[in-house]
């Protein structure tokens, strides 16, 4: 059976992959496991504007108060802003329905510990043997009090849902005070992807002074990362150029990953935003060790462009979590993705799109220098990408497949001396990621598609 969790939480249709009767499973289990043993235990529950949204909260809410838990909505709010609040509210645990970046027919259901970092695998797992097979019939309930029977809790034990009016208010001031820049004078662009960050984002950056033009923050249940945010950038780029704008910012649907416009409209990607911000962060003693954590899929000039700073790179697989993982064993403070996921530990304990917007726009501000300047100081090398679409069930099977093993084989041989290929299973969709970096852009545009049809042929449903 594959594992329930992926690399970002449980992630599904909605409504039939994730239905129901799965968030309010998920929702019995993660209270039980993550309860202390001397209270009944507090969940922040948030959410993106997903239409399916709403019907998966109201039955992750039951299941978490079915067992005498308690729930704390506070509605629609970024995925990071839920890591934070779960701290500043002193929650147990901090539960997001969001599938991020996908499109809406999508949901997820993912969760954070009391102190905001995503759960690991030990975790994870625990949580999913309970919910595929089953609640422990020999604890007490209420869960996490020392009384009691087995069995669910009746009359005034049941846990209740409760709304955090102010959680909004909370999280933008967060968001401001991760700077002491004012940006009066700048002239921002912003693109919300219909999704988590259309209501605080322009807050942010209208109450630090800026002039905000806003797009894409008119969510109405179907419409979120439908042709707009950190996936689909081109009009922003478009917007920034036609409006004389300094910069840019286009989020995903929960608001955690990030892509930059510079003045001049070009595209500024996760790899490009770390390289800038690890100079700022060096140039200010606040690089720990010099070093920025980034994955396998990271653009080669990433590489060269911080050791000709004199800044180390370490590499994990995909995936913000590990890269996560990575930064709290070795006591780092930048890491992320090429993807957007950008983690800054000194302000949040998971990417989180707004902070490292206002910290982008604050390194401009501080050396005087537009974005363009800043980003420049890494060039990417060629990169050609793919993602295969293929069966959800087969995608992890690539590396068995004779006929995918024999290609990749080639394309490695071929690449040894002069780039490098990457073959990935994602952690959040039904697909295969191919990438190679080289030389020569056209052929590698064809060695891509060869290698990802062959594999949509060999692992299709």
């Amino acid at each position: 059976m594959a594992r329930l969790f992926g690399t970002d939480g449980v992630r599904g249709i909605a409504n039939t992959e994730l239905s129901c009767e799965l968030a309010f499973r998920l929702g019995q289990a993660s209270a039980y496991v993550l309860a202390s043993d001397v209270h009944r235990p507090t969940i922040l529950v948030g959410r993106d504007t997903r239409l399916s949204g709403e019907m998966l909260e109201s039955a992750l809410v039951a299941g978490i108060c079915s067992v005498g838990a308690r729930a704390v909505l506070v509605e629609v709010l970024p995925t990071p802003a839920i890591a934070y609040l779960t701290r500043f509210y002193e929650a147990d645990a901090g539960a997001v329905i969001s599938a991020s970046h996908n499109t809406v027919e999508y949901n997820g259901i993912k969760f954070f510990d009391k102190n905001g970092y995503k759960l690991p695998d030990a975790i994870e797992d625990r949580i999913e043997e309970i919910v595929t097979g089953g609640m422990p019939t020999d604890f007490e309930m209420p869960i996490g009090e020392r009384r009691g029977r087995p069995g669910r809790p009746r009359a005034e034990r049941v846990g209740r849902p409760v709304r955090q009016r102010n959680a909004t208010r909370r999280y933008v001031d967060f968001v401001k005070e991760t700077t002491n820049v004012r940006l009066d004078g700048l002239h921002v662009v912003l693109d919300c992807a219909q999704g988590a960050s259309y209501e605080v984002a322009p807050m942010v950056f209208k109450e630090l002074g800026a002039k905000v033009s806003c797009y894409y923050h008119e969510p109405d249940g179907t419409n979120i990362n439908d042709n707009c945010g950190s996936t689909h950038p081109r009009r922003l780029c478009e917007l920034v150029r036609e409006l004389g704008a300094d910069v840019g910012f286009a989020f995903d649907g929960d608001a955690d990953r990030l892509m930059a416009v510079d003045e001049r409209g070009q595209l500024i990607n996760g790899d490009q935003v770390m390289a800038m911000l690890a100079l700022h962060l060096k140039e200010q003693g606040r690089l720990r060790q010099n070093t920025v954590v980034a994955t396998v899929m990271s653009n080669m000039g990433l590489d060269i462009a911080m050791k000709k700073h004199g800044i180390k790179i370490e590499k994990t697989r995909v995936g913000d979590r590990y890269v996560l993982e990575k930064m709290l064993a070795d006591g780092y403070v930048l890491g992320g993705e090429q993807s957007g996921h950008v983690i800054l530990l000194d302000y949040n304990t998971t990417g989180d799109g707004l902070i490292t917007a206002v910290q982008v726009i604050s390194a401009m501000v501080q050396a005087q220098r537009p974005l363009s300047r800043l980003a420049g100081v890494m060039q990417m090398m060629p990169q050609s990408q793919y993602a295969a679409n293929v069966d959800d069930k087969k995608k992890y099977d690539f590396d068995k497949n004779e006929k995918i093993k024999q290609k990749i084989a080639e394309l490695e041989l071929k690449y040894k001396d002069k780039g490098r290929l990457v073959v990935r299973a994602s952690g959040t969709e039904p697909r295969v990621r191919v990438m190679i970096e080289g030389p020569d852009q056209r052929e590698m545009d064809r060695d891509v598609y060869a290698l990802s049809k062959l594999i949509e042929h060999e692992l299709r449903g």
